[in-house]
């Protein structure tokens, strides 16, 4: 019996995210009183796999097979699901990002194993094994308890700061059960946004919305995101007028995020901007409007024109960092 954790990697490196899931993984096991063991697919190097150790995985199975870089959710599923019969897993565990999101459910199913989506928690193992979760865009929470013999979690970004310990996991050459036909989806070709902090992964976010009037002043985010080393990110009326490029909306129709930090310029704070922000940890508004909704939700509010308060702001940030 053991604990499963998927660590998932880009162009070879493993993800912020994976990291977070090995380090909630880990800590399961030590609830469980077993072993955690992580799976990487694809192309990494053995001391990044290794690193994962950090976190608390004992050992990672390497399938290292370079058609795995970018498989498709039906494969990733075929391969993890093997690795957990050979570690006899009893909880497996993703990340909820966008991989989780199509490879969690895909293994549940296979599995007939009971899913958690989006844990917030670590599984209250005193009566059951209760996790609990957001439901209605994270007006509210649930706490599910998984009665199945196996069971998968996927962890929510942003939510648990991993802790490193000094120890590296045994690394171990993990033969992929999957054959050619497998493989129903080729990928031709990936574009990656290059010099970016991905949203998902984001500690401070700097966001922007129509009371920035035109795409001529998004210098105002940029300089204040670059002085505080955040991601930019918009509403989506923002990205509907070509403004910003839409892999930056955020929103219920956009990404989740949940950063530690985040600044919202110049948006009002309609219901479904706030259903995809509201899990930040600490949220500033900058509005003319007092009337704005968004400041019901904020931790920290300025009312006034954001055209004569970001470049204050981002003025004493630099001064700080001299």
């Amino acid at each position: 019996m053991s604990v499963l954790i998927f660590a998932d990697q880009s162009q070879g490196k493993i993800k912020k995210a994976a990291f977070e899931a090995v380090y909630y993984g880990a800590k399961v096991a030590e609830a469980l009183g077993t072993s955690a063991a992580a799976i990487v697919l694809g192309e990494v190097d053995n001391a990044e796999a290794a690193a994962l150790g950090n976190y608390g995985a004992g050992k990672v199975l390497h399938a290292a097979d370079a058609k795995l870089n970018n498989a498709d959710s039906g494969v990733a599923a075929k391969v993890i699901i093997a690795a957990a019969a050979q570690e006899n897993a009893q909880v497996i565990i993703f990340s909820h990002n966008f991989d989780g999101r199509a490879i969690a459910p895909r293994v549940a199913a296979k599995l007939q194993a009971g899913l958690v989506s989006g844990a917030i928690s670590l599984p209250d193992t005193a009566n059951g094994f209760v996790v609990k979760k957001t439901v209605f865009s994270g007006k509210a929470f649930a706490n599910v308890n998984i009665t199945s013999a196996q069971k998968v979690i996927s962890v929510m970004p942003n939510t648990f700061a991993p802790e490193k310990i000094d120890a590296m996991a045994t690394v171990t050459p993990f033969q992929a059960p999957v054959t050619d036909a497998d493989f129903k989806v080729k990928v031709t070709k990936v574009e990656t946004v290059s010099g970016e902090i991905p949203l998902t992964e984001a500690e401070t976010i700097v966001s922007g919305g129509r009371g920035l009037k035109g795409p001529e002043n998004w210098g105002l985010v940029e300089d204040l995101a670059k002085a505080l080393g955040a991601a930019t990110a918009c509403s989506r009326p923002v990205a509907d007028s070509g403004w910003r490029p839409h892999h930056e909306h955020v929103g219920q129709t956009g990404l989740t995020v949940r950063p530690n930090l985040y600044i919202a310029i110049g948006i009002s704070g309609a219901i479904q901007h706030l259903a995809g922000v509201n899990g930040s940890k600490v949220i500033v508004v900058i509005n003319k409007d007092p009337e704005a909704p968004f400041f019901k939700a904020a931790d920290y509010g300025i009312v006034g024109d954001a055209f004569e308060v970001v470049p204050k702001l981002t003025a004493a940030v630099q001064q700080l960092k001299k």
